[in-house]
This record gives C-alpha cells, sequence and structure tokens, in this order.
C-alpha cells in the first residue's frame, strides 16, 4: 500500500477541490496513483450529482458581460441549492468561467454550451464536477445572447439579477449602461407596444374588463375601462414607455431622444433567480 501523505492530499484538494478526507479516501483507494485519485473524484462526484437530481436549485449566480467590441451580451446563470455555495469563491469562479466561454464562443442556445469543451471536460461535466464536491445539485440554468450594433451588460449586486440591452448605433456607454440598470430595476416585458405578445394584451383585456365588471360598471362601458387599463400596463411595462429612473418626469424614449434622434432599443435581456 502507498504511504499516503498529508502534502500528498492537500496536492490532490488543490488539483480538484474536493474536501480533505475525500481525497485521503481517493488517494488510499488508487493506492497513491494521482490521476486515479482524480477520475476516483470526479467518478463520485457525478454519483453525488446524480442522486440529488430531484432537490430544486433556485440560489447560484446570474453572471452577464460584452464581448470586445460591446456587440454582443451574454448573460448565464449557474444554480445550486443554497445560498451558502453560491457564495463560494469556487463556485463563483466556475460562474465567470462559464461566463467567458459563452462570451468567446457565442453558441446558439443552452444546450451548445454545455457541450462546449475545455481542456477536455465539456462545460456540462465541470458542472457535474463542481455538483460532486460540494454535495448540491448544480445546473447551468439559463443561457441567453444579444447582438446589437451597441450591447451594454449589467449585474446587480448579490449576482442574483442581471441583464444585457442592445441599441441600434454606437453612443456614449454610458447611455447604454443606464439602460441595463433601467431593466434591471423596472423588469419590462416589452421594448415598446409592438413588441408586447397579442396574447398578453388580450389577456389584460380580460382581466381589465372582468375587474370593471366586479366594481359594478355598466357592460357598455367594460371595453372602454378596459382599454384604459391595458394603456396604463403597457405604460408601466414596456421599456420605452416607462419613466425613467434616473430623471424624474421623463420616459426611457425621452432620454432616447435627448441623447440622438433616432436613437433606439433594439432588444433586451432580463434574467433574475426569482424567474
Amino acid at each position: 500500500m502507498a504511504n499516503i501523505t498529508a502534502a500528498d492530499v492537500s496536492k490532490l484538494r488543490q488539483l480538484t477541490g474536493a474536501g480533505m478526507m475525500d481525497c485521503k479516501k481517493a488517494l488510499v483507494d488508487a493506492d497513491g496513483d494521482f490521476e486515479r485519485a482524480k477520475e476516483i473524484i470526479r467518478e463520485r462526484g457525478l454519483a453525488i450529482a446524480n442522486k440529488r437530481s430531484d432537490r430544486e436549485a433556485s440560489e447560484g449566480a446570474v453572471l452577464a458581460k460584452t464581448t470586445n467590441n460591446n456587440t454582443v451580451g451574454v448573460i448565464i446563470a449557474l444554480n445550486c441549492e443554497t445560498d451558502f455555495v453560491a457564495k463560494n469563491q469556487d463556485f463563483i469562479d466556475l460562474a465567470k468561467k462559464i461566463l467567458d466561454i459563452a462570451a468567446e464562443n457565442l453558441p446558439e442556445n443552452l444546450d451548445a454550451l454545455k457541450n462546449i469543451s475545455v481542456d477536455g471536460k465539456t462545460v456540462q461535466e465541470l458542472v457535474m464536477e463542481r455538483s460532486g464536491v460540494t454535495g448540491e445539485k448544480m445546473e447551468l440554468a439559463f443561457y441567453g445572447k444579444l447582438e446589437a450594433a451597441q450591447v451594454s451588460s449589467y449585474i446587480h449586486m448579490g449576482n442574483k439579477l442581471a441583464t444585457v440591452v442592445g441599441l441600434n448605433k454606437v453612443v456614449d456607454p454610458s447611455v447604454s449602461f443606464n439602460l441595463a440598470m433601467q431593466v434591471a430595476a423596472m423588469n419590462p416585458i416589452a421594448v415598446d407596444e409592438q413588441s408586447v405578445p397579442a396574447a398578453v394584451i388580450q389577456k389584460e383585456l380580460e382581466i381589465g374588463r372582468e375587474q370593471a365588471r366586479n366594481e359594478g360598471k355598466p357592460e357598455n362601458l367594460l371595453d372602454k375601462i378596459a382599454q384604459g387599463k391595458l394603456q396604463k400596463f403597457i405604460k408601466e411595462s414596456t421599456l420605452v414607455n416607462q419613466e425613467y429612473i434616473m430623471e424624474e418626469k421623463m420616459t426611457v424614449a425621452d432620454y432616447l431622444k435627448r441623447t440622438e434622434k433616432d436613437l433606439a432599443v433594439t432588444g433586451f435581456i432580463r434574467y433574475a433567480l426569482s424567474n
């Protein structure tokens, strides 16, 4: 049997991030073979992750960034079970690594991101390995990508919420960043009225009619009242019609026009852990 020293255990821990006892047991089982010990830890980690696959992973980190030329923005959400793990630096570093991979490769969707290989391991395998180390379920829960002439990103304090916003032309970066913060704070459902799905509009009209009916309003006035409620909803829920959070008595549309006459928001992505 190989002589397993404390230095050996410490070295394996640095290589894998696993606990000291797990590393010692893996080295004993591998008879001191570091490569085999690393594989044992990985195998055991995957087994732990699979056992916890039915757990709820509602904590984690939501991060965003743009490419170097600020024409593409990406958001990723790496979920775990507890806030304790979400605040662990190794977990945050993994989330940042996945974010960098996404920004460098710009995959088309979440599955494509999970299957990107880095140093012989896919992104999904990196997540599963970390899950095994912590003993918590982890999953790469979200990936979004936005392309525009200019894109800015914003990460809210605590890594629970992030946004990216695109503009139709290049302006002072502070403008698009302010809009990214607007989206984070006000949670619009669409850029403008034309972007609101027809199903949402129809639903709001139905809600408006039912509210008016419950208030005892005459049947012949229900449609008119519902339209009024819909317009209020659109003002509060579409980005360009919202009040601009940085200045009172100004809408986002006013802010865009003041910056440049034909400046427009082309799209945005907002993701929060509470979604």
